[in-house]
């Protein structure tokens, strides 16, 4: 017998038990789908986390205030002390001292209710210098930024955030236009491009001012020569590391305190960036495992239909090797056989993949990103699923004595 027999003799026996064909390579299907989707749902997690951390700014670091520790000896979280100052921005942004660090941008923040006209709207207020646009990577689609002459003079404006700028003004070009926040009105004079919702906040709802501006009108600090945050841009990303090691130095020395007492947290985009890509593949090997259990059970099913199979077709296999066929010839067409019903389940599965990565995101609101290696993979998975299953069912057949299998019945 042929190997083009052999797959011929296969088919037929595909085709004339259709309905079992169909239950048997079910399991193979959902299992391969399964894992399809699982993958995909962890690979746009990724993508997802990684992009929402890029919003934040390229060659970021990030410089809170914090880990303070009082006399009585106990140490405070990361935010509980107002310990950084626009004297820490200035030391950090001194080429000299730290070469490796092109930009610094302060900032204060507050929520605050911003009134334009009848219409209120609380949002995140936020002072700072001209710098923050680069650091922060954004730039303005109406109107202009913050200007040097601005911090300078304290002058009374503000940039808003797509969202704050629709719920304050509608449709309607806010520039020009005036916001109340307390008893100081500003003037409008940008809109920010819209980023979308970063890790911690929705980007596109804040409110720009000039540093000045904020800390003297808006603050109701009574420290007003602190800063929440300092966003630190590196020369590039090579140089992140550099540039992490020389502001930590930098602010060490400047508040006179050691490492083991820093009253400041320095944090980087590749951390967090790390940190996020390790629990999203974490998630995925699990949740990739229970699905890999389907793929499982579903070449279990295929051995136990094979094994069905070769008790059924006894009487066959006997009369094919009384007419010389040889073992190997009635072991190839077994495996034929389960190799084509792990091949079609593997071709389904994906199939069904490609669709509920269509569908499932706008369940989920989540990216599902299958890759033309996975899809590939898939394939191949079922077909050595489907092999590995044929290959006792298969050997069984082949070892049946020919004058045994023709009494069978």
């Amino acid at each position: 017998m042929s190997f083009a027999e052999s797959v011929r003799t296969a088919l037929e026996a595909i085709r004339s038990h259709r309905m079992r064909s169909a239950l048997t390579t079910l399991g193979i299907l959902i299992g391969i789908a399964a894992v399809i989707l699982t993958v995909g749902l962890g690979k746009g997690a990724q993508d997802q986390v990684r992009a929402q951390i890029d919003k934040l700014g390229s060659n970021l670091l990030i410089v809170s205030p914090g880990s303070t520790t009082t006399t009585g000896g106990i140490r405070g979280g990361r935010g509980t002390s107002s310990t950084l100052t626009g004297r820490d921005a200035l030391a950090l942004a001194d080429r000299r001292v730290a070469p490796d660090i092109v930009r610094v941008a302060p900032v204060s923040s507050g929520s605050q209710s911003l009134v334009a006209g009848t219409t209120n709207w609380t949002t995140s207020v936020v002072g700072t210098t001209p710098d923050w646009l680069s650091v922060r990577a954004r730039s303005v689609t109406d109107g202009r930024f913050l200007t040097q002459d601005d911090l300078d003079n304290a002058r009374q404006v503000a940039v808003l955030g797509t969202t704050t700028s629709s719920q304050l003004f509608g449709r309607r070009s806010p520039i020009g236009q005036t916001i109340t926040i307390g008893d100081n009105t500003l003037t409008v004079i940008g809109v920010l491009n819209p980023v979308g919702a970063s890790t911690t906040a929705d980007e596109d709802d804040q409110a720009i001012v000039p540093q000045t501006t904020y800390a003297s009108r808006i603050s109701t600090s009574l420290n007003r020569g602190s800063v929440s945050t300092l966003y630190v841009e590196a020369s590039s990303r090579s140089s992140l590391s550099a540039a992490y090691q020389e502001a930590d130095h930098a602010l060490l020395t400047l508040h006179g305190v050691s490492a083991a007492t820093a009253d400041f947290t320095i944090s980087s985009q590749q951390s967090l960036l790390s940190t996020a890509t390790s629990t999203d593949r974490t998630l995925t090997v699990l949740l990739g495992g229970v699905a890999g259990i389907s793929l499982l059970v579903g070449g279990l099913g295929v051995m136990n239909i094979m094994l069905v199979s070769v008790t059924e077709r006894i009487r066959e296999i006997g009369l094919r090797k009384a007419l010389g066929a040889t073992r190997t010839a009635i072991r190839r067409q077994f495996l034929v056989e389960a190799s084509g019903l792990g091949f079609a389940g593997g071709v389904l599965g994906l199939g069904l993949g490609i669709v509920g990565a269509m569908v499932l995101p706008h369940f989920v609101h989540q990216p599902v990103l299958i890759s033309p290696v996975a899809a590939l993979g898939a394939i191949s998975v079922a077909l050595v699923i489907g092999v590995v299953a044929g290959v006792y069912p298969a050997s069984r057949a082949a070892r049946l004595a020919p004058i045994d299998a023709l009494r069978s019945e």
